[in-house]
């Protein structure tokens, strides 16, 4: 659309011509969609743990009825101090974990009397399992 001055023959013509303008928008977004489908995302490094995991001896299973074993012995929790103590003198206190694994319908409070029992005989790292490797997902070990 051409804007007359009213003038007769010098009219100046004060369209923009976006032509040229649309023609380098689309060069260059096909640059960029052939660039984007070349080049790959950058492989990121492996992570690896540096602290190497210390197998514990000490593995305190509690069921649903919050029974405590604690090794292989079965033991209320009035007797789960003098278990620790005892697992402690017979390891030569080489041990500071313990790994607990009790079942998801176990007293909570029943939990927090073992770990205490276990700080008082200087086990001091706790480790929560909910299932222990190398057994079927639905049973107990």
């Amino acid at each position: 659309m051409a804007v007359s001055t009213g003038g007769g023959e010098d009219e100046v013509m004060s369209t923009i011509n976006i032509t040229p303008f649309t023609d380098v928008l689309l060069v260059l977004l096909i640059i960029f969609i052939i660039l984007a489908s070349v080049t790959k995302e950058p492989k990121l490094p492996d992570a690896y743990n540096k602290d190497k995991v210390q197998p514990s001896q000490i593995l305190v299973r509690i069921d649903e009825k919050n029974n405590i074993s604690i090794g292989s012995n079965v033991v209320n929790i009035a007797d789960a101090k003098a278990a620790f103590s005892q697992l402690q003198d017979q390891t030569d206190h080489k041990f500071s974990s313990v790994i607990i694994k009790a079942d998801p319908h176990a007293s909570y409070g029943v939990i927090l009397q073992v770990m205490d029992a276990a700080k008082s005989v200087d086990l001091t790292n706790f480790g929560l399992a909910n299932h222990v490797q190398g057994t079927p997902e639905g049973q107990s070990p």
